[in-house]
């Protein structure tokens, strides 16, 4: 019997790979094309995402600049005359004093919150002690908290300490209500940073307390600039704890509103002879100083957001 044939390979080649029984030549034009319908699902699922969130605020602003006779004949059309004037009217209608309260509290709460939280969050995710889970399983509790169970409590809480419709009274509930997703937030971020810079500062004798302030807590500013947006955000739409907290106690109490309580406050105020277009002014001028931050920041947010990933 003659010898099997062999296949020989090409001068200044190699055999080429035969695909084996039972498979499946590869289709180069699969994988793009799946990728292509991919891309153009996530795509149309962004802009639908965004036109849903953009034209309610389009819409918003717009109706700013109507009339109650334009607003009631049509919702969706087009103002005829653009004029300021409006704002200037909810501004001295008490915008400008419920405003200034909301600045007053986060002024104060915020830069607390992140603090605290800061420092709680960096003890527990670089320092090994007995109880440290159970700490941190404990603020993580406080998230998963609904604030709504704690509102009887909470309110003779801050009635025996008579800080009831005070700015501290409300500060100190924020930064209690805060702390819970500062510290998860900011625990996931320390435990990012590399433990060589900590060494090194510890063998340059460096104390705990400096090395917080001065290393650890600058190598954090992304992940800081993250929660701060997200604080700010949640502390200033906040509605329901100054609703129980902020209310006159007498007579002679001022109030103190803030701008969640204002707008409803604005609009309780006009009763029948509404004025629509001064509670869209409200709601715009507490709207645009969130937007404008989130705005200024989006790229420190993302990057506060991403980091603890790359790293």
């Amino acid at each position: 019997m003659s010898a099997p044939l062999k296949e020989t390979a090409p001068a200044g080649g190699s055999v080429p790979a035969q695909p084996s029984a039972g498979s499946t030549p590869a289709r180069p034009g699969d994988s793009r094309g799946e990728g292509v319908v991919l891309n153009v699902f996530s795509h149309g699922f962004l802009a639908l995402w965004g036109l849903l969130i953009v034209l309610p605020l389009l819409w918003l602003v717009l109706s700013s600049f109507k009339t109650n006779v334009q607003i009631g004949g049509s919702a969706f059309g087009w103002p005829q005359h653009w004029s300021f004037g409006v704002f200037s009217r909810a501004w001295d209608k008490g915008i400008g004093d419920y405003f200034l309260n909301t600045v007053i509290v986060l002024v104060f709460s915020v830069p607390l919150t992140m603090l605290f939280g800061s420092m709680a969050a960096y003890v527990l995710a670089r320092y090994q002690f007995w109880g440290n889970r159970f700490l941190y399983y404990f603020f993580v509790a406080g998230a998963m908290f609904p604030v709504f169970l704690a509102l009887v409590p909470l309110f003779f809480m801050v009635k025996r300490l008579d800080m009831l419709n005070t700015y501290q009274g409300l500060i100190l509930v924020y930064v209690a209500y805060s702390l819970p997703f500062t510290v998860f937030f900011m625990h996931a971020f320390f435990r990012t940073l590399p433990t060589a810079v900590f060494e090194a500062a510890v063998l340059d004798g460096a104390s705990h307390t400096r090395t917080f302030f001065q290393v650890m807590l600058p190598m954090a500013k992304p992940g800081l600039i993250s929660v701060g947006i997200f604080n700010t955000l949640g502390q200033w739409n906040q509605f329901i704890l100054p609703t129980v907290l902020m209310q006159p106690q007498s007579g002679s109490d001022p109030e103190r509103y803030v701008l969640t309580q204002g707008l409803i406050q604005l609009q309780q105020q006009q009763g029948y002879a509404s004025d629509l277009p001064v509670l869209f002014a409200g709601v715009t001028i507490a709207m645009i100083p969130m937007l404008v931050v989130y705005l200024s920041f989006q790229r420190q947010v993302q990057a506060g957001l991403t980091s603890a990933t790359l790293k």
